[in-house]
């Protein structure tokens, strides 16, 4: 079948395989889902290299991320050259119109993984992703009471967040900043404002990044703002039998929602009654130095990266604590 999305003509093949199948959705109305809230997703991806996460026999069966590129790019989907750790490059798409959602999900692509740069240039990050990650123990209303710690924390510096659900058991929190800063010193300025929280809210949120050493805690995973570590996007569906989504929220309802509440049939509904949430994000840069400067109050050393990140300056070493004790 073919679709039309806001005047260009996307094709879309076997339409009627299922992908969610605890629930009966198929492609068709994982399509059609995208096509509601089509605008909310390009917000959050307008210009930005993307990772699909590809699906294309359905959640039950195996996914794979789609980071270059793949053939047969439609010539109106520009990309961009982005650096992974390893030093390694690759052409990633950087969406700039609807269509490019839906032929995406042609690919069977559930969710979207933007970087937090824009193509025009990808070492400056333009936005802050703080991930506040619910461990064994704890559920999304632990998550909640630390996203208001977090709302007030972000208010005394001059910032402003933009919350949304994972689409899991956690909540994201969006700041805005001005893309003047690189990578680490985005990583720092999340790492500094993890470690507040972990003063303000002892034994309830932690930045350590052994789960031994967790505990029942609201985990801060900082190094979401590492570089090529990327979250899902606003309104990205997830890999769940539920077909949930990621959700943008006011900071008013977050007590009283739950990440269910926002699903593949219901979403796109709250789109139409209340348009995107976050379509003033975008509107807003604010400045870092704040934060790198308590990171830099704080004069507690780095953090240890993702084990698939070169050694960094300054990184204490990557040794799981209980077996540097018995070494």
């Amino acid at each position: 079948m073919e679709l039309d999305v806001d005047g260009r003509a996307v094709r879309l093949s076997n339409p009627d395989k299922v992908y969610y199948p605890a629930r009966g959705f198929t492609k068709r109305d994982v399509a059609e889902y995208y096509l509601a809230v089509a605008p909310g997703v390009l917000r959050g991806l307008r210009e930005r290299p993307t990772t699909l996460q590809r699906f294309p026999d359905g959640v039950d069966a195996d996914f794979f991320y789609q980071k270059r590129a793949p053939k047969g790019l439609p010539d109106w989907l520009p990309t961009a050259r982005i650096e992974f750790p390893s030093g390694r490059s690759a052409d990633e798409i950087c969406p700039t119109e609807q269509a490019a959602v839906l032929w995406a999900a042609n690919l069977g692509c559930l969710t979207f993984h933007p970087w937090p740069v824009r193509r025009a240039d990808t070492e400056h990050p333009d936005e802050l992703r703080i991930d506040l990650d619910p461990q064994p123990g704890t559920d999304f209303h632990d998550a909640v009471r630390a996203a208001h710690e977090l709302r007030a924390l972000l208010e005394e510096y001059g910032l402003r967040g933009w919350p949304k659900t994972s689409g899991g058991r956690g909540l994201h929190v969006y700041v805005p900043v001005e893309p003047r800063w690189t990578f680490t010193d985005c990583r720092h300025a999340v790492i500094a404002l993890g470690r507040e929280l972990e003063r303000r809210m002892p034994g309830r949120v932690t930045t350590a990044w052994w789960k031994e050493e967790r505990g029942e805690t609201i985990f801060v995973d900082y190094n979401q703002m590492a570089r090529d570590r990327t979250i899902a996007s606003p309104y990205s569906l997830r890999a769940r039998p539920e077909a949930t989504a990621s959700a943008p929220l006011r900071w008013e309802e977050i007590d009283d929602v739950v990440p269910a509440d926002f699903d593949l049939r219901t979403l796109p509904k709250r789109f139409a009654e209340v348009g995107d949430l976050h379509a003033d994000l975008d509107e807003h840069a604010f400045d870092l130095d704040p934060l790198l400067e308590l990171y830099a109050r704080q004069d507690a050393g780095d953090l240890p990266y993702p084990p698939d990140h070169p050694k960094m300056p300054g990184e204490p070493a990557r040794v799981q604590p209980s077996r540097a004790k018995h070494g």
